[in-house]
């Protein structure tokens, strides 16, 4: 290897690093700014802040300062309900990165969540296996039913042009009103649920529920482990998550080097659609032991939005991303037991976007501004040297 290669090795090496820190002090503020604002909400209202951190602190660590020096000091059952809510967020939010990379804005995880939630009850409920392969199966069916959910946006917006932010918002309210109508149609269902699922399909741990003071975890931590491993495999190890990334930087420079543009928009739509699907499979899954007739949306995948976004699109950063939302969610009936309004943490939420959003505004308007003052340098100097040219 010659000297140019490593000091151009080197060059890209030192600019990943700047971006990775960059984008975890963008978080870092985002957090910080949304909590101080937080703060003062609270205050203008009458609630008082140290309530709202002391849930925090028991939701994070499972560590009651109240309770030092009893048996009660240390409750792993929060740690055990914090993890449980933030699997599905840290999945959804890898389907919102995933689509980013490729320049996409997949706003249909929360459909594609449903639809996930649709396929393991189907295979769960109707299809006679007594082992635990049906646990495999069903979660792989999540998966698929997922993906199949974003492939007709993506096929619209590869080969037709239309805004996938539009037609995957349509799709989020068909899945749900089909969901609901064929589990309602499934024997033994009635209009609120299903028939129990097979002990043998479900994804809950006596292990997991005994080290963790009888929560809900369960092994749906495995398909987050294996989801942001894949996750980071394609996009930085393989020519396609190569081409994927291409795609989003610029498509006609993609498609001028030879990578079919469509094909990859629709590969990332499905597999954008089988990480929300996977989210799915843990909710039917782990959470709950029966198929549910939603009655509103439950947001996990409008979150994901969030966490993609706070995370930067990377994998460690949308997993702990969602673990910090999975704490705000988690911690809503600590926060109710301290007189905190859950509202709190739902401003708290929304604020980390909105700062994080205009992060992002402020680098769009820098990039513009620094585009600007160079064409009219460009075109002072070529005004000067038509002059120079003139003169003589």
């Amino acid at each position: 290897m010659s000297d140019t290669d490593l000091i151009n090795m080197q060059k890209k090496r030192g600019l990943r690093e700047n971006d990775n820190l960059r984008l975890f002090l963008t978080a870092l503020l985002a957090i910080a700014l949304s909590l101080l604002v937080a703060v003062f909400v609270m205050w203008a209202t009458g609630v008082e802040p140290r309530n709202f951190f002391k849930a925090l602190l028991r939701t994070y660590t499972g560590l009651d300062p109240a309770k030092a020096g009893t048996d009660q000091f240390f409750r792993p059952r929060y740690l055990g309900e914090f993890l449980q809510m933030s699997l599905p967020l840290i999945l959804t939010g890898l389907a919102l990165g995933f689509g980013q990379q490729c320049g996409l804005f997949n706003i249909g995880a929360e459909g594609q969540v449903i639809a996930g939630i649709l396929g393991a009850n189907l295979v769960a409920i109707l299809i006679p296996i007594q082992n635990r392969s049906l646990a495999v199966l069903a979660v792989i069916a999540a998966g698929l039913f997922g993906a199949l959910w974003a492939l007709i946006p993506g096929l619209l917006k590869a080969y037709m042009g239309i805004s996938e932010v539009v037609t995957t918002i349509m799709f989020n309210y068909i899945i749900f009103y089909l969901s609901n109508a064929v589990l309602k149609s499934l024997p033994g269902s009635n209009p609120q649920r299903t028939v129990d699922l097979p002990e043998n399909a479900m994804l809950s741990s006596n292990w997991l529920r005994e080290i963790t003071g009888n929560s809900r975890l369960h092994w749906g931590i495995v398909v987050v482990a294996a989801a942001i491993i894949c996750y980071n495999l394609i996009l930085n190890h393989t020519s396609f998550g190569y081409e994927i990334k291409a795609c989003g930087s610029n498509r006609d420079a993609a498609a001028y080097a030879g990578i079919k543009v469509r094909s990859r928009i629709v590969y990332s739509m499905m597999i954008s659609g089988l990480f929300a699907g996977l989210a799915g499979a843990c909710l039917a899954l782990g959470t709950f032991r029966y198929g549910r007739i939603l009655q509103g949306f439950e947001n996990y995948g409008f979150d994901g939005i969030a966490v993609g976004l706070l995370g930067g699109t990377k994998g460690v950063g949308i997993l702990l991303a969602g673990l910090l939302m999975g704490g705000l969610r988690s911690g809503q009936p600590l926060m109710q037991a301290e007189r905190v309004p859950l509202e709190i943490a739902q401003i708290v939420s929304a604020l980390i976007v909105l700062f994080v959003a205009m992060q992002k505004g402020v680098e769009i308007l820098g990039d513009y501004m620094a585009r600007k003052r160079m064409s009219e340098k460009m075109a002072e100097n070529k005004t000067a040297q038509a002059s120079e040219e003139g003169g003589k």
